[in-house]
């Protein structure tokens, strides 16, 4: 058996890829399962870093969540929506209310 069919790809990634009217994903099987890989380790990798910007400049969750959404974006590695998928899986990682629409705030 083949790796990509051991990975469980949750649905809310897979919508990432969903056209609207269409049935099928817009990639590949192989495509969302590595972009759901990178997507995931992200997520997790981001929890220490999360956890320390949250109590070293006393911000909260939701502000946290936002910078590194934003530092996500501008990083040219992950789409947008790709970005507020790995920020909501950090929330949930995090055990962080999920945080409201991202693209819509910026810092002050």
């Amino acid at each position: 058996m083949s790796d990509d069919n051991q990975v469980e790809i949750p649905q809310s990634f897979i919508a990432l890829f969903m056209e609207p009217g269409r049935s099928k994903p817009a990639a590949t099987r192989f495509f969302i399962a590595e972009r759901y890989e990178l997507c995931e380790d992200m997520a997790n990798l981001l929890t220490q870093t999360a956890q320390e910007m949250l109590h070293s400049l006393g911000i909260a969750e939701s502000d946290v969540l936002q910078r590194c959404y934003l530092g996500l974006v501008a990083g040219g590695v992950f789409t947008a929506p790709e970005s507020e998928w790995v920020v909501r899986r950090l929330a949930e990682l995090s055990q962080w209310p999920q945080p409201a629409a991202l693209a819509a705030r910026t810092i002050a």
